[in-house]
């Protein structure tokens, strides 16, 4: 509710879904950081092994991947299942909160590809000291 909030960091001249504050920043960093959307939408496709994840991730580091895979199981988007076979064996899978990301994260994929040519314009215009607005 727009203007009732006495919590640090959030401005009460806004409602609360405009503002990103606090936890709700800190989920946000975690979904878009490097490898998380990536790791949400190889899973999104079907389960993985820990190495088959590695792969598939071209410069994923062991530690990254670990992390990454531990925030989002931690926030409910993906669990982790032991495989009783030998050698037992880890499978990563998207938990029905995780699946639903995968709309709004293949919109924002399409929006890149849509726009790319435009942003890569205005990149080149800005490297160059040219001002594409005024």
């Amino acid at each position: 509710m727009a203007g009732t909030s006495k919590k640090p960091g959030i401005r009460e001249d806004r409602a609360d879904h405009e503002t990103i504050v606090g936890p709700q920043r800190e989920l946000l960093d975690q979904l878009l950081d490097k490898w998380g959307h990536l790791l949400l939408a190889a899973l999104c496709r079907q389960p993985r092994r820990f190495n088959e994840l590695k792969r598939e991730l071209d410069g994923i580091t062991q530690k990254s991947l670990t992390q990454a895979l531990r925030r989002l199981e931690r926030n409910g988007l993906v669990e982790r299942r032991v495989l009783m076979q030998r050698p037992v064996a880890v499978e990563y899978r998207i938990t029905p909160l995780g699946r639903t990301l995968e709309e709004p994260f293949s919109i924002l994929r399409s929006w890149t590809a849509d726009h790319l040519p435009e942003v890569e314009r205005h990149r080149e215009a800005f490297d160059k000291g040219t001002d594409t607005h005024h």
